[in-house]
């Protein structure tokens, strides 16, 4: 049976999937609540990753092994740090690193101990669905309000104009490439600076991808993962998150994921 797991980095972003859920079972398990269900008549199972990459490495493992996911979606924010990365813009990972793994002089900077790599690659077929779920809903964004909001997708869709609209964010874009994960919430211009100077082709920064895209690697599961850029990594990190999430990111989530699960 094809299962498939919507990985959610806050707390917002889950609750607008979960109320969605057609015959809903929640099961707690290693402190964590595992919502099982269907979307869109697809079998999901969705779950807070929570922070960090042993967190989310842990998340990961029981999808995997205890609730039989079949594909992973991962849906969160992210810093920007690439030159034309926006405030708003959809980034999907077409590979993921650890920017703080450095095992030098055993292994090269980077480089996962004992793997002989340090890039991760995404699921191409199953990334590439996803943005092609992303740009459609980009396209509905241009367009006039819908006038349907009882419908979901319509819904998300209206919430999504209105609050780009309220944070002046206007024509969000979807770009592709290299996303870096650490343990560290990358908040100054001058650890932005660094992490653009040292991986160059990084377009975004947050804490758990790479970790994800290792132990599906492990375990031979497609990956796909979706980033909302929340800010600039910068000085101003901090300013006006909570409003972002819940204006703009977690209708993003909502959006994107039915219509990715139309697509599957």
């Amino acid at each position: 049976m094809t299962r498939i797991a919507i990985v959610a980095a806050m707390a917002q972003e889950l609750n607008g999937l979960k109320e969605h859920l057609i015959n809903p079972i929640c099961t707690r398990y290693a402190g964590r609540d595992f919502w099982s269900g269907q979307i869109n008549g697809k079998e999901v199972v969705l779950v807070l990753a929570k922070i960090g990459k042993v967190a989310a490495a842990t998340t990961t493992t029981l999808l995997i092994q205890h609730f039989k996911a079949t594909q992973i979606v991962f849906t969160g924010v992210a810093g920007g740090i690439g030159a034309k990365v926006k405030v708003g813009d959809l980034v999907i990972a077409s590979e993921l690193l650890q920017h703080d793994m450095n095992a030098y002089p055993l292994f090269p900077v980077y480089e996962i101990p004992l793997y002989g790599r340090s890039h991760f690659p995404t699921h191409a077929n199953l990334s590439f669905a996803l943005q092609n779920a992303c740009e459609q809903v980009m396209q509905a964004i241009q367009k006039s309000p819908p006038k349907n909001t009882n419908n979901i997708s319509d819904a998300s869709i209206l919430a999504l104009q209105q609050g780009l609209l309220e944070l002046g964010l206007p024509q969000p874009q979807v770009l592709s490439g290299l996303i870096v994960s650490g343990d560290q919430f990358i908040a100054s211009q001058q650890a932005s600076a660094d992490l653009q100077k040292n991986i160059p082709f990084a377009l975004a920064v947050e804490m758990e991808g790479a970790a994800v895209a290792q132990v599906c690697h492990d375990f031979n599961i497609p990956l796909a993962v979706l980033r909302v850029i929340s800010d600039k990594a910068d000085d101003q990190a901090h300013l006006d998150f909570n409003r972002f999430i819940e204006k703009v990111a977690c209708f993003y989530s909502q959006a994107v994921v039915f219509n990715l699960l139309s697509r599957l």
